[in-house]
């Protein structure tokens, strides 16, 4: 097992860039990321300064997302969204070059928002398109599209794992694409009221990617009242053999913390 820090989330006191070497200053050996530009085409000056700050601190990147509009202001992505269904598709040329330069081949799309006088049929029709361009632009590079429920954000419509898979049913049917999985953040899905436990038995062998924190309040492993070790265990025996993303908050003097009183997770940095 291995665990990749997620350095949108954690390790925010330091500058974006220098994320990277401090998650390998604390043991880890993979990092993932949230889109970490403004906008979906960013100056090739911008984008060498991700990739090298990735390379230069030995780390992995094992995941990234498209680019999901303004998150700290309420944004939960692009692909369902009309207006901006051009800027989506401007940033997957963008996504699968860095994905190609760093050996990244895991790429989250948030499905977005719904917005008022756009019907849901208009919304899910347009993420459909979108996510076939997306899984045809990481196809080349041998990448997936990863798409998630997400809590907290009250007109984001995909809130089970049942809501993704069918969206992912769709996007097959409708362009024979195959490279579109669910990712399991077993956060969101706990917080949303999924039974996670029987999402992992019907679906861990096909997961994407998995997510962890605890609950209450988006902490660490161990903060909160989830079974988190248990529900990586059954996915793992399962047939899930990918990475598990911490995605949680906590500062970063006791980020790790956690891993000190468990020995199994130590050995998997």
């Amino acid at each position: 097992m291995t665990y990749t820090v997620n350095c949108s989330i954690l390790l925010t006191e330091l500058p974006l860039l220098e994320r990277p070497a401090a998650a390998r200053a604390a043991g880890f050996d993979a990092v993932e990321f949230w889109w970490p530009f403004a906008e979906s085409v960013p100056s090739d000056r911008d984008v060498d300064a991700f990739v090298a700050a990735v390379r230069d601190a030995g780390v992995q990147l094992t995941g990234l997302n498209f680019n999901a509009g303004d998150m700290p202001g309420g944004d939960r992505g692009l692909v369902s969204w009309p207006a901006r269904s051009r800027e989506f598709r401007d940033n997957l040329a963008v996504v699968a070059g860095i994905g190609d330069a760093l050996g990244c081949r895991a790429f989250n799309a948030l499905y977005g928002n719904r917005i008022d006088g756009v019907s849901a049929e208009v919304h899910d029709g347009v993420a459909v398109e979108n996510l076939a361009a997306a899984a045809e632009a990481v196809a080349v590079i041998g990448g997936t599209v990863l798409l998630e429920p997400v809590s907290g954000a009250p007109r984001y419509p995909l809130r089970t794992a049942a809501d993704v898979l069918e969206v992912i049913d769709s996007v097959r049917e409708a362009s024979g694409v195959r490279n579109v999985k669910l990712l399991a953040d077993f956060y969101h899905l706990a917080v949303n009221g999924d039974d996670v436990a029987a999402v992992i038995e019907a679906h861990a062998a096909d997961f994407g990617h998995i997510q962890i924190a605890d609950d209450p309040g988006r902490g660490a492993p161990g903060t909160g009242d989830l079974p988190l070790d248990d529900w990586i265990a059954r996915s793992h025996e399962l047939g899930y053999s990918g990475a598990i993303g911490l995605e949680y908050k906590a500062p970063i003097a006791s980020a790790f913390d956690w891993l000190a009183s468990a020995p199994a997770a130590e050995a998997a940095r």
